[in-house]
This record gives C-alpha cells, sequence and structure tokens, in this order.
C-alpha cells in the first residue's frame, strides 16, 4: 500500500513536470489574482511585482517568493482601463503600461511611474506619461514594452506585421514615433509582453506558446540581428515576462478554470 501510494506520487509528479514542458514551475499566484497581465522585478529584491489588467483595481502588487502578496499599493491617480504590462528602469523606478486597445478606439494611452521610494507605500500618486498616435497611424491595440536608453519601446499586438512605437521617458504628452514594423514567421505571433536585459544585449517577446530572442542588433534596430523563437511546449495564456538574468525569464499567465495562474521559469 505505501508502495502503491508513492508510485501514485511519483507518477503526478513526473507528469506535472512534463506537463508544463520546457517550463518550470515556481509559484501559484495568490487566488484573488485571476488576470495578471505583467511581472517585473528588480536585481536587488525578491519581491516579484505584478498588475492586472482591464477591469480591475488600479493597484501594484508585490508578490513573495510563494506567490502571496506582500505589498500592495493603491495608484489613487489612475484609472485601469486596460493594463497591460511592466517595465522597470536602473533607478527601480517601475512603469506601468496602461496602453490595451483591444476595441481600436483609443486615441490616448498612458504609462504610470511609481517611484522606487514610493514602493513601501500602501498609496501613491503617479507621475504620468501620456503618449498618442502620429496622425498617419491606424489604431493599435499594444501589450508589450521596455524602457531602454530612456525610452520606451512599445509593440503592438497584431497576427501578422506589427508596429515598434517608442515615447520619449519623460513626463508629460507626447506623440509616439513609429521605429520600426516587423513580421514574425508563422502563426500565433501576437506579443503580449516583452523584455531587455540590463546590458540592452538581449530582448524577448513573449507569446502563449513561445517567445522570441533577439540578439545581435543594432542600437534600436532589434530585428537587424537575430531572431530566434523558444518553444515552451506549453499552451496557456501568457500575459508577463521579464528577465531575472541574462539567460533566464520569468513568466505569468492568466488562470483559466483551474489552470495557470502561476509564475514559471525558462531559461534561454
Amino acid at each position: 500500500m505505501i508502495y502503491l501510494k508513492r508510485l501514485i506520487i511519483v507518477t503526478l509528479i513526473t507528469f506535472s513536470c512534463q506537463s508544463l514542458g520546457k517550463l518550470k514551475f515556481e509559484a501559484d499566484i495568490a487566488n484573488n489574482l485571476n488576470e495578471v497581465s505583467a511581472i517585473e522585478v528588480h536585481s536587488n529584491s525578491n519581491i516579484k511585482w505584478v498588475i492586472e489588467d482591464s477591469g480591475n483595481a488600479n493597484n501594484l502588487y508585490g508578490l513573495n517568493s510563494k506567490g502571496q502578496i506582500v505589498r500592495n499599493i493603491d495608484i489613487n491617480n489612475a484609472y485601469n482601463r486596460d493594463w497591460e504590462d511592466l517595465t522597470i528602469d536602473a533607478l527601480g523606478n517601475i512603469y506601468i503600461g496602461d496602453f490595451g486597445n483591444n476595441s481600436r478606439g483609443r486615441k490616448q494611452f498612458s504609462i504610470y511611474k511609481i517611484k522606487q521610494e514610493d514602493l513601501k507605500k500602501d498609496d501613491v500618486t503617479a507621475e504620468i506619461i501620456s503618449f498618442t498616435l502620429p496622425k498617419q497611424q491606424d489604431s493599435k491595440d499594444f501589450e508589450a514594452f521596455f524602457i531602454h536608453n530612456n525610452s520606451f519601446f512599445i509593440f503592438s499586438k497584431t497576427s501578422k506585421k506589427f508596429a515598434v512605437m517608442t515615447v520619449p521617458n519623460i513626463i508629460g504628452n507626447h506623440v509616439a514615433t513609429l521605429l520600426s514594423e516587423y513580421d514574425l514567421e508563422g502563426k500565433k505571433n501576437k506579443i503580449t509582453s516583452a523584455d531587455i536585459t540590463q546590458d540592452g544585449k538581449t530582448i524577448v517577446l513573449l507569446n502563449h506558446d513561445k517567445l522570441w530572442k533577439l540578439t545581435d542588433f543594432d542600437k534600436e534596430d532589434f530585428f537587424s540581428g537575430k531572431v530566434e523563437a523558444l518553444l515552451f511546449g506549453h499552451y496557456s495564456q501568457k500575459e508577463g515576462i521579464c528577465f531575472s538574468s541574462n539567460n533566464e525569464v520569468l513568466i505569468t499567465d492568466e488562470q483559466q478554470a483551474a489552470e495557470g495562474g502561476n509564475i514559471y521559469s525558462f531559461s534561454l
């Protein structure tokens, strides 16, 4: 009987590992956060920062290694119209990208800056970077961005050719600049999150079943170098990605029924 129980446990563990493909399970996100849309970490802290997307609270949450909420910050001058991604600068300031646009009806987009010194507070007032698209540019849905050289690089969520827009990291109103357009090979290529290493040499773009690793590019011509698709062997609604080191990323997916709602790691 004891042997049978051990066999069942080993079988379940083995099946669980196989079902995650190349992903490694790190934590189960707190049950009340069902629609986590982004994740970000700072090299000097163990806290994992997350947000939820459209229709949820205008809060920034800090999770511990077990996925439980240890920081809950209300952004008192923000409205969660459609929060889609997080990025962090070298000083530890966190930026929330409120630029989701599923209906293609938005004309103005916002990025909320939470200062590093405010991350220990329960209630903060964010600084706001707002932007519109160029007049000639069709309305886009955005879910991914990162900060690099004190500018934001924002990726549209498109099945085929997508746009990369840039906005300066300056408080106030701006008109975004179209940096480039690119068409990833294959199908199901919508980008849901993005990040760049601190040294600026590697970029990752997230999809539900894979990521694209960009390296050897020339300055801000991100697609001039090597573009490599890395498959997870696992499919779920993955919405958040960030580097935990130059060779590893953390990934979150939304909870759907009894699946998802987890933090994973993936080795590059």
